[in-house]
């Protein structure tokens, strides 16, 4: 069940591929480079699979569907 559209899955994966760099060239280090990296991760999954789990209880969509008009 797709809940993320493709500028919401784009923003995720430059953002997770930010923080990567960041980390491997040492400018976030430390417990907070450890859960950023974590975060990208998860980012990273999510846009791959386009759905959030967050988005559930919320009932937030970005996904569009192509009305059948």
């Amino acid at each position: 069940m797709k809940n993320m559209g493709a500028v919401d899955r784009i923003v995720r994966a430059v953002v997770a591929l930010i923080i990567g760099i960041l980390y491997m060239t040492n400018v976030i280090t430390g417990t907070l480079g450890i859960i950023l990296l974590i975060l990208a991760g998860v980012f990273l999954l999510t846009s791959l699979v386009s759905t959030c789990p967050l988005y559930l209880p919320f009932g937030i969509k970005t996904f569009k569907t192509k009305s059948t008009e």
